[in-house]
């Protein structure tokens, strides 16, 4: 089940295509990604103004006292409308801006057998909508991620409400930051910055509670924070990625992506990362240290577009040998930008010892905009 709460959408939204979002296009006058670079805290949790995108992302798996288990997204998307030279403010309106946001609330709900999906649009303007690093806040309308203190990043506080679901978690501090990529600069395509900014906490506890069905539930688990920010990502001829983000039962946790070209072909510069249970760092190559197989397909309602589904996922170097499986088939966001974003389940071998887990699979550039309504 998939609903809608986004009262400034406008009629043009259904069409948002993802290669033009995030493709190398239009990016005169804004910073590049083009070299790794120091990264500064707090103010690398705020917004970056001079890049053109960026996002905020949290997704988790819950369960309640009884075992009744949850999967959550919530993602803040800042988007400039033009370049920082360019910038709209310091007129006579108070709603002069070049900042857009939008978000999306995911709520998975495997025993319910449904899925709900949320979108809302705001200008950054007027307190509608906006994001700031210290302290720690970014937020539309009432939907935030937020620092309890004004002193430290974590704990953080996620609340998210809409039509028949909401969320009020909070995430405290867990494994330490992981900066992705090559010292956190994480390369999308060959050409000079096609890549991103991107740190990630790939555990952090998590409790609070979820209402869904009119029922208000207590629920605890892990949950997954990232960060990007870039002008562009995708080259000529990318088409999409395939991410996973995975939390095993022995502490271990492995983010690894597959960017995908429009002939179908893994792109070289897909990447991934193990982090160990005390958050060392391991970083792993495609091809070489990581493998990603599709074992079935699942076509959405909406018009047969075909997503892959239940993927095994290989670290042969680490003896890792994982099958990861949707806890429902259809967790696609049908919103501006569609796409099949959900909770899975893990089960597999490390090292020769059973192993499973709990984790979030993104699919992008499988299906069309959505049908202009």
């Amino acid at each position: 089940m998939a609903g809608c709460d986004s009262p400034d959408v406008r009629s043009d939204v259904g069409r948002l295509s993802l290669a033009e979002t995030l493709g190398d296009v239009e990016t005169a006058g804004y910073a590049r990604a083009l070299a790794p670079r120091p990264f500064s805290f707090p103010e690398d949790h705020g917004p970056h103004p001079a890049f053109k995108t960026e996002w905020w992302y949290v997704t988790g798996n819950v369960t309640t006292a009884d075992g009744r288990p949850f999967g959550f997204q919530f993602t803040v998307f800042r988007s400039a409308l033009s370049p920082p030279d360019r910038a709209a403010g310091g007129g006579a309106s108070a709603w002069s801006t070049n900042q857009a946001f939008m978000g999306h609330f995911g709520l998975s709900d495997p025993d319910g057998g449904t899925f709900h999906a949320f979108e809302r649009f705001a200008r950054g303007a007027v307190g509608i909508a906006g994001a700031h690093a210290a302290p720690f806040r970014v937020w539309i309308d009432d939907w935030a991620l937020e620092s309890e203190s004004e002193d430290a990043f974590l704990p953080l506080r996620l609340s998210a409400r809409a039509d028949g679901a909401a969320l009020d978690l909070r995430l405290v501090d867990g494994k330490p930051r992981v900066l992705q990529g090559r010292d956190g600069l994480s390369q999308k395509g060959p050409e000079p910055g096609n890549a991103s900014y991107y740190y990630a906490y790939t555990r952090l506890p998590v409790e609070g509670t979820i209402r869904v069905g009119g029922e208000s539930l207590a629920v605890a688990g892990s949950g997954w924070l990232d960060r990007e920010w870039s002008t562009s990502s995708l080259g000529p001829g990318q088409v999409g990625w395939d991410w996973f983000a995975l939390q095993l039962d022995d502490g271990w946790d492995l983010m690894v992506y597959q960017l995908r070209n429009a002939d179908g072909s893994a792109d070289p510069t897909s990447d991934g990362v193990l982090v160990s249970p005390e958050g060392e760092r391991v970083p792993l190559r495609w091809g070489r240290d990581f493998e990603i197989a599709a074992l079935d397909q699942w076509r959405s309602a909406v018009d047969g577009a075909s997503y892959p589904s239940r993927w095994k996922v290989t670290v042969p170097s680490r003896d890792l040998d994982l099958t990861v499986v949707p806890v429902l088939e259809d967790q696609e966001l049908n919103l501006a930008f569609r796409y099949w974003e959900g909770a899975v389940r893990v089960e597999g071998s490390s090292r020769g010892e059973p192993v499973r887990g709990r984790g979030y699979v993104e699919l992008t550039g499988y299906a069309g905009p959505r049908p202009s309504r």
